[in-house]
């Protein structure tokens, strides 16, 4: 009974993209006919059988031959030739000389009908290892595996809505609207999907056009707070202001413990030119981040933009500080920290956070003009 066992790279091979494998040449040689078990990872804890197959030709050739042969490294799913030949050496602990024979395995998968052992759940293993993909942020992968998912069911909203995600992440936005709008023919009263084709068409810049499906799910579920949000934002980006702050307002009526609603909040009354009520909600923010990892350094950016406004100028030098610690390359971050700087008239200190910016941005102007401005004051 053979048994080959595929990993991370040969993710074409649950995608029924792939059709061949390369292995070292076994005491007993494959031949024609043979039925192979085929499964993920054999030997780790996430083992799934993924299918059998059978054997339909079999090449031999030597590692010497091999080792530079590109068109055969692709087909196993690597770049090259040199990223095989440095794989195959892990894998085999014996060391490898150039006349040991490899076996080029070509196969036919078959169907689940015809398989003599344990049957599986196909869809179902595909789904779940594109979950695991997507969690991981391997986008271009789980969204292939969620592709072939679909191939067994194309109405299941929940692999529409999963790969219209990925394909957002990958940037493809278009692609993305599509997925959403066949998860919509099949259930339109989802509010999910439906801002999340709202969130899509934001990214497309159809702005109007979000509006409108976002209006959807909100009749469907106007208690629902992550529609309400993405509600906010949208009124926010079309410069309807005053409108956004009383939907941020509502979300908290509903629930005043989502920290990225506060900073939104806080952002939205900057604008207004309203810092004390910005403050307000830059503080209740960063309260309700138990843990100081997930205040962000833009929300410590965001806070000092608000003291800085209220001539509170240590207490912003303290925020720009600690969003500086957090990413110390930001122009943004460097640039308010030497405003703060010169509003305390360290004139000196001030001049070498610009000239740091303008060695990795020489065309920043702001820099180079409050540059000057330091330069006078020396």
């Amino acid at each position: 009974m053979p048994i080959l066992s595929f990993g991370s790279q040969n993710i074409n091979i649950i995608t029924q993209k792939k059709n061949m494998t390369i292995r070292k040449l076994w005491k007993n040689p494959l031949k024609v006919g043979d039925r192979l078990y085929c499964y993920w990872n054999l030997i780790s804890k996430e083992k799934k059988k993924v299918f059998e197959a059978q054997v339909t030709k079999v090449d031999l050739i030597k590692f010497k031959n091999l080792k530079h042969n590109d068109k055969l490294a692709k087909e196993e799913g690597f770049l090259n030739a040199q990223e095989m030949t440095k794989e195959f050496k892990k894998m085999y602990a014996e060391d490898i000389n150039d006349d040991n024979i490899f076996q080029v395995i070509y196969f036919e998968k078959l169907n689940i009908e015809d398989w003599i052992g344990d049957k599986i759940d196909e869809k179902a293993m595909i789904t779940q290892r594109a979950d695991i993909l997507f969690d991981s942020g391997k986008y271009d992968k789980s969204v292939l595996c969620y592709s072939a998912a679909l191939g067994f069911d194309s109405e299941d909203i929940y692999l529409l809505n999963k790969k219209g995600d990925n394909l957002s992440r990958l940037g493809k936005f278009h692609e993305a609207i599509g997925c959403y709008d066949k998860a919509i023919e099949v259930n339109p009263n989802n509010e999910y999907i439906l801002n999340n084709k709202a969130i899509a068409l934001l990214n497309c810049e159809r702005i109007e056009e979000a509006l409108e499906v976002n209006d959807e799910a909100v009749k469907i579920n106007p208690e629902n707070t992550v529609v309400l949000y993405w509600r906010g934002f949208i009124l926010q980006v079309l410069g309807r202001l005053n409108e956004a702050l009383n939907i941020y307002d509502k979300i908290l009526s509903i629930d005043d413990s989502d920290p990225q609603v506060w900073n939104a909040r806080g952002n939205l009354l900057n604008d207004l030119n309203n810092p004390e009520k910005a403050l307000e909600s830059y503080d209740k923010a960063m309260e309700l981040c138990f843990d100081d990892s997930d205040i962000d350094a833009s929300a410590q950016n965001r806070k000092g933009n608000a003291l800085l406004d209220l001539g509170r100028f240590q207490e912003a030098l303290d925020c720009y500080n600690k969003a500086i610690n957090l990413e110390n390359d930001n122009p943004i971050f460097l640039l308010n920290k030497g405003i703060v700087l010169m509003e305390l008239e360290e004139y000196q200190e001030a001049l070498s956070y610009f000239i740091k910016i303008l060695a990795k941005h020489p065309n920043n102007e702001d820099a180079q003009f409050l540059k000057e401005e330091c330069l006078e004051n020396l």
